[in-house]
């Protein structure tokens, strides 16, 4: 498994060359402008961006070489950064800094896209798990995935929050100009043996690069209860662009962005506790379980962890919420790797990527505006802070929670009614049954 880790490895370093991007035109968008809605919008362009792509990159994924994509990935981001720093510096300050101008966005767009790149690489990395690691270990090496995006949160926000703090946006962007050749060049050394891209059937023949949709759609079809899965975590999703859209904003509205930034690198010390612990132990004999276990705790626990305006309650709930995030994106990618034939995981995990993401677009657009035009009023002058202010709290932070507090309560009720399911029966039958 030595080539598996050295590829890991490579991978953790891209994460945060991504990460730090992303993170950091968040907090410098917020701080510039100090509007909820441009971190909503900046969530949602990312998301409609991964929604749009996943089928297409995981058709490049499967028509070449893992470490190919991986490469042209990198390549693609580091071409678009050096475009970003050339407008970052060229462009008229103030012209970036203002909400309703169109440089601004474009320059948002621009950034993202580079983001979006780098999600091939999350695509082709699961393929990699299956051609490369024993079946009987495959849900450990993908609780070490997990850790590893754990640890790209960890170094992620430290950095990026000092990066903005100094140097802004630009110093965000030529960091990641420079680590993103350095991961170029490790991945080139690397000697990976990996099997061929397998050639379709006359029928189902599609040009490398195409996107095959009605092929990877019977795939999915054929597993009984697999549309059901990628449905869940397209809900899960849903409610999850809440917290993508307003956690930083949250954040940042109880503390400066240093501390913000060294608040998440703590809390996010439970990404790799939690891939530790599922690279000792596993999943259980049944992940899909294990899934729907670890959803119901996270929602729960997200309900309440913004009751009150306290950095603590903040911290522990995130701090949960992370630890619990390696075991459910583990498990799906292990029932995937097991119930879809090899020669078309690529194209499922970018099916079920852009399904999956398709309907968070929709809550991080609507999130921004509902939350500073609506429930911000509500909680700060409004019928909301006469009923419930005096012990819930008032103010423009109490919007954003009490949003977060809605948003948890709904997740619970949805994971029950998924235990409940005949589609979590029948695929967890068919994991069970499915050959090694």
């Amino acid at each position: 498994m030595g080539p598996f880790y050295a590829v890991l490895g490579n991978n953790l370093v891209a994460n945060i060359v991504n990460f730090t991007v992303w993170f950091a035109l968040t907090f410098w968008v917020y701080l510039e402008t100090r509007s909820v809605f441009a971190t909503g919008m900046i969530a949602g362009v990312y998301l409609v961006m991964t929604a749009a792509s996943g089928i297409w990159f995981g058709s490049l994924v499967d028509h070449h070489k893992k470490k190919t994509a991986m490469l042209g990935s990198s390549l693609a981001s580091l071409a678009l950064y050096i475009l970003s720093l050339a407008v970052c510096l060229l462009a008229p300050a103030e012209q970036l800094k203002r909400i309703d101008g169109p440089l601004l966005w474009a320059f948002i767009v621009l950034v993202m896209i580079g983001v979006i790149a780098g999600n091939v690489r999350g695509i082709a990395l699961p393929t990699l798990v299956t051609a490369l690691v024993p079946e009987d270990r495959r849900d450990k090496a993908n609780g070490l995935v997990g850790m590893v995006t754990g640890i790209g949160f960890l170094t992620t926000s430290v950095i990026s929050g000092f990066l903005v703090a100094r140097g802004g946006m630009a110093a965000a962007l030529a960091c990641a100009i420079v680590l993103t050749v350095v991961v170029m060049a490790h991945l080139i050394s690397v000697p990976l043996q990996e099997p061929e891209p397998t050639t379709p059937a006359p029928e189902d023949a599609k040009p490398a690069g195409r996107v095959d949709l009605m092929g990877t759609i019977k795939v999915v079809g054929a597993v009984p209860g697999l549309f059901a899965l990628i449905f869940f975590a397209a809900m899960n999703n849903l409610l999850g662009g809440v917290y993508m859209a307003l956690m930083d904003a949250y954040g940042l509205s109880l503390m400066r962005v240093e501390a913000w930034g060294v608040l998440w690198a703590v809390v996010s010390c439970a990404f790799i506790l939690s891939g530790v612990l599922i690279a000792r132990t596993g999943l259980g004999q049944n992940p899909l379980r294990t899934l729907l276990v670890v959803n119901l705790i996270a929602w729960a626990v997200a309900a309440v962890f913004t009751v009150q305006s306290s950095i603590p309650l903040l911290a522990g709930g995130c701090f949960i919420w992370m630890f619990l995030g390696p075991y459910a994106e583990a498990a799906e990618h292990t029932t995937l790797q097991k119930v879809v034939p090899f020669e078309r995981q690529g194209r499922v995990f970018g099916f079920a990527q852009s399904i999956e993401q398709a309907a968070s677009p929709v809550t991080a657009f609507l999130i921004g505006p509902l939350t500073q035009f609506v429930f911000v009023p509500l909680m700060t002058t409004g019928a909301g802070a006469d009923a419930i202010g005096d012990w819930f709290g008032r103010g423009p932070e109490r919007g954003i929670a009490i949003v977060f507090t809605l948003g948890g309560l709904l997740g619970v009720v949805m994971t029950i009614l998924a235990f409940n399911s005949k589609a979590y029966r029948q695929l967890s039958t068919r994991y069970a049954a499915a050959p090694a």
